[in-house]
């Protein structure tokens, strides 16, 4: 497996030169120094308006086609086929403002994603008098630690399809948990009892892990936030012909209605963020090998610590407990018996004011998998989460486990008592 050349990845991201670590990737990785140059180039010297005759607009709506196109060959797609936005959470809230289906029509959401593939499709089964179903895992008698390690498995997933259900949405990778999904897997199941069933997966929490083929995956809807795969805060979305097919225009009467920009983009693909994918893409394409070692390798390490010295103060792995790249990406969530999981944080963050080591606490807009009846943690605790990228070191984490031992080790009555 090709290894990268991590002095040469670090000169790659300016704000690595500090000395604050970043490992709150999962919520926005730090964008690279030639996407910002983009961004600065496009602003100074093409910042006009798309589709004049003038040399400065030909040559700004020539950059615009450029990126879009590449945009769309990332996640193996047409340019037809995409539409780009603001967030994530944006473009499937104009999706669910454009599909029509009939009252009493069913969508099956998965209770363990992000809210941002669950809001918009309640939203739109109120307003349309459809059947929500949730997709939840099933606690195996056979298998205690079923809720430590929850999935979206197929045999919970089918009893659940009929020939009314219109959409199922899912995530590829949990934000919290890490775990991979068999998307291809699942959509063919689904495919199976009815074809036309819309297939939604967020990839927000995958795509800066693992390169993407959505033709592969068979689905009909799928999004990324790209300030979470090294980029700007633009955001991408998929559709499927199907799909396509079936979404009204949320966009003037008098534009184009062919393309997924056309009918829910809304002039959401800012010119100059969508210039600076220029960079990101060719960037990961020439390392998502050595990406994948890399992070494999930091997971290793963190999982190790959590298997052994972890269990000293009863620590509990939230999702799969190796580091089978197949099975998981690098982002991982845990709880401490008798800590309170923001003050664990804030232990380490007063301990360690010579390298400032970032990460977080909470649900991440996971709220129903964290606090409902899944995970089932005290809302005002919640999960660690420490979510790594390639562009961290074995060093760095070993630093961090250090640092959140030091802090296990003076007890949380002591952490307190110091008013962090």
């Amino acid at each position: 497996m090709a290894l990268l050349n991590m002095h040469a990845v670090k000169e790659s991201f300016p704000s690595l030169a500090g000395n604050q670590v970043f490992f709150d990737n999962a919520a926005g990785t730090q964008i690279l120094g030639a996407a910002v140059e983009r961004i600065r180039d496009y602003l100074i010297n093409t910042n006009v308006q798309l589709g004049a005759s003038y040399s400065t607009s030909k040559k700004a709506t020539s950059l615009y086609n450029e990126a879009y196109t590449a945009a769309a060959r990332f996640i193996n797609a047409s340019r037809d086929e995409i539409a780009l936005g603001p967030s994530t959470t944006q473009l499937f809230r104009n999706v669910s403002n454009a599909f029509h289906f009939q009252p009493g029509d069913e969508i099956i959401l998965s209770i363990i994603d992000h809210e941002s593939n669950i809001a918009p499709w309640i939203d739109l089964a109120q307003r349309q008098n459809l059947n929500v179903k949730w997709w939840r895992p099933t606690l195996d008698s056979s298998k205690p630690t079923t809720y430590i390690n929850p999935q979206l498995e197929i045999a919970d997933l089918t009893p659940l399809l009929s020939s009314r259900t219109r959409l199922v949405a899912f995530t590829h990778a949990s934000n919290i948990l890490g775990t991979i999904h068999d998307v291809e897997a699942i959509t063919s199941s689904i495919r199976m009892t009815n074809p036309q069933t819309l297939v939604c997966v967020d990839g927000a929490a995958y795509a800066a892990h693992r390169p993407i083929n959505v033709k592969d995956l068979g689905v009909d809807l799928y999004a990324f936030s790209w300030s979470k795969v090294y980029g700007p805060h633009i955001s991408q979305l998929y559709a499927s012909p199907l799909a396509i097919s079936l979404l009204s225009s949320l966009g003037f009467w008098f534009k184009g209605k062919s393309s997924l920009q056309d009918k829910i983009g809304l002039s959401g693909a800012s010119y100059e963020l969508l210039h600076a994918l220029l960079a990101v893409i060719p960037y990961l394409s020439e390392k998502w090998e050595g990406i994948l070692s890399q992070e494999t390798a930091l997971t290793q390490v963190f999982l190790d610590w959590l298997n052994t010295r972890g269990r000293r103060y009863k620590a509990t792995i939230f999702g799969d407990r190796s580091a089978d790249p197949k099975k998981r990406v690098a982002t991982i969530s845990f709880t401490v018996e008798g800590w309170n999981s923001k003050e664990l944080v804030q232990g380490v963050e007063a301990q360690t004011d010579g390298k400032r080591y970032g990460f977080n606490s909470g649900d991440f807009s996971s709220f129903r998998l964290v606090y409902d009846d899944v995970l089932g943690l005290q809302t005002e605790k919640g999960v660690v989460r420490v979510s790594m990228a390639h562009y961290n070191t074995v060093e760095e984490v070993e630093g961090l486990l250090q640092a959140v031992e030091e802090v296990l080790g003076l007890g949380s009555s002591s952490v307190s008592r110091a008013k962090i």
